[in-house]
């Protein structure tokens, strides 16, 4: 079966997903999330990447990014496999892959589903059970998008700078929003379009997705969409 295509547009966000070879773990010791935070900022940088929130998982990684070139996450990504796997191989005395084949991922149409694609990465240690609030997990994107604690990897998404004119603003109202529960319609969407590499968002985005790229985008169920 052919892969499905990924679709990336510049100055679009992009949903990443990246999990462990047979859902095994990538990050063993503290150790390890810093580095791979640090070869993620250095690859973001390099690639001309913007990464607007994260979570390093036990077993897999979460990215909201925008990229300033349309190879940009590709070439991120890839610079981050070239330099962390071989830490861990090297570190741990193993050998063979460490991720399960390519990465996943969805543009995201920008305003609601931008934030909430960002609440929904910053959400997945509790609704895994790990922690009982996102504040206790230390290796994501929520102490710097709430609490305002400094994170070289992070950088504000439009989005979030419009939610208020001040940065402690922002901070508040953004925090606000972690009040109610996502919208099952929308957790359902943003795991279905990272599943198939479907775009996040209403028919106008990806309209427009398709009007760029000039390639049909699919549906992020699998098979033809149901008659009405």
């Amino acid at each position: 079966m052919p892969r499905k295509p990924r679709f990336f547009v510049s100055g679009v966000a992009n949903h990443v997903i990246q999990r462990g070879n047979n859902k095994e773990a990538v990050f063993f010791e503290e150790e390890d999330y810093r580095k791979y935070l640090t070869i993620l900022n250095e690859a973001a940088t390099k690639h001309s990447v913007k990464i607007h929130a994260y979570v390093l998982m036990t077993n897999h990684i979460h990215l909201l990014a925008t990229a300033d070139t349309t190879n940009g996450i590709s070439q991120m990504m890839q610079q981050v496999g070239r330099f962390y796997v071989p830490y861990v191989n090297f570190k741990y005395k193993r050998t063979g892959t460490l991720w399960e084949g390519r990465f996943k991922s969805s543009l995201v149409s920008d305003d609601l589903y931008v934030l909430a694609c960002m609440r929904y990465i910053e959400m997945n240690p509790v609704r895994a059970h790990m922690v009982k609030a996102p504040q206790d997990y230390k290796w994501s994107s929520y102490h710097f998008n709430v609490r305002g604690v400094y994170d070289s990897v992070v950088s504000e998404h439009i989005s979030y700078k419009d939610l208020a004119r001040s940065r402690k603003k922002q901070q508040e109202t953004y925090r606000d929003l972690f009040l109610e529960h996502l919208d099952e319609k929308i957790l359902s969407d943003i795991r279905n379009c990272a599943q198939t590499g479907t775009p996040l968002g209403n028919n106008k985005f990806k309209s427009q997705i398709e009007s760029k790229l000039k390639i049909k985008v699919g549906y992020n169920t699998r098979g033809r969409p149901r008659k009405l």
